[in-house]
């Protein structure tokens, strides 16, 4: 065999070859590599209970992310996530709180009529952002980014500005409890991946979404009703910030006003890590819950090493900058 064999592009080691293993596997290759590297620099980093800790930490923005890909990938963008969050778990904190100054009349309520109360206020959220960006054609960042500043100010104004502490235990569960060990806010993770993973890749309303995203003029020949579409993917998001925004709540044991803030950030991190492109239309589910990871990995390993969150902010700046880099290359076939 000569040596123009061995460097065709088909084979092996080729860079066609290496270029697919790279866009297929290399956001998980770079989990396990980031794992590895913290793991050997610290001896508590692979103990059970710092896992558990991670996916504990991971588990609301991973909700969000998920929310988050599915804008993203029919090349929107929701800003508002983090203000939703608040919004939401101070309006159902308000129902299950034994405050008898922070909660609403008639509180505390059973955890599902608070929990109904978030979702509902996230989906409206979303619902408000969906109708701007679907039928007026407002560009998708101005509207989150005014949903970002309204949904704050209602935060503020519905709870005085003050937080709501006293949770009732059964709402609480939703972040604090246990199924077989596994932490509750893990398992609604869990549950959050496994069905949109179904929806995105199963599902005639997934093949939707990233022919609108790839390209929404074929996607409108087709006969896919592309303003419903838009709409749907800020309601799903917004209602998956609801979810996120009491899972905090729960968590905490008190909703607090300030609660959410860059929580977008993070989120879109996650997505762009994990490979959606911000173009529209390439993006898988599993991605971005790597990407969560990988977030939520990082920051806990520099956290055990000793190493300020700025330096955190600044790496997670450069990850999503290299992502971004990485997807316009190769989306200009370098």
């Amino acid at each position: 065999m000569s040596a123009t064999d061995n460097n065709q592009p088909n084979s092996w080691f080729g860079s066609d070859r290496r270029r697919l293993i790279i866009q297929e596997y290399g956001i998980f290759l770079a989990f396990l590599l980031l794992a590895i590297v913290l793991s050997f620099s610290n001896e508590y980093f692979l103990t059970a209970g710092n896992i558990s800790n991670v996916l504990l930490q991971t588990s609301i923005n991973g909700v969000l992310a998920i929310g988050m890909t599915f804008v993203i990938l029919t090349r929107g963008i929701d800003l508002s996530v983090g203000s939703v969050v608040a919004l939401t778990g101070i309006v159902s904190a308000s129902f299950a709180t034994t405050s008898a100054t922070a909660g609403i009349v008639g509180a505390p309520y059973p955890p599902y009529v608070a929990l109904a109360a978030g979702l509902l206020v996230g989906v409206a959220c979303g619902a408000v952002v969906g109708l701007i960006v679907s039928r007026f054609a407002v560009p998708a960042f101005v509207a989150t980014l005014g949903m970002l500043s309204a949904a704050r100010g209602l935060t503020l104004i519905y709870g005085g500005g003050k937080p709501v502490p006293a949770l009732t235990p059964d709402f609480r569960w939703i972040g604090t409890g246990n199924v077989l060990s596994i932490p509750m806010p893990v398992i609604l993770l869990a549950i959050v991946f496994i069905v949109a993973w179904w929806v995105l890749n199963r599902t005639r309303f997934g093949r939707y979404i990233y022919a609108v995203g790839g390209n929404p003029h074929a996607a409108i020949t087709s006969g896919i009703n592309v303003s419903k579409l838009r709409f749907l993917v800020y309601v799903i998001s917004g209602g998956l910030s609801g979810l996120a925004g009491m899972i905090l709540a729960a968590r905490t044991g008190s909703a607090l006003p300030q609660a959410g803030i860059a929580y977008e950030l993070d989120a879109i991190a996650a997505v762009v890590i994990g490979g959606t492109s911000l173009s529209g239309g390439v993006g898988r589910i599993t991605g971005t819950l790597i990407g969560a990871l990988i977030i939520g990995v990082m920051n806990n390993g520099l956290d055990l090493m000793g190493i300020q969150s700025y330096y955190q902010q600044v790496l997670k700046g450069a990850l999503i900058v290299g992502a971004v880099m990485l997807d316009q290359k190769r989306n200009l076939g370098g």
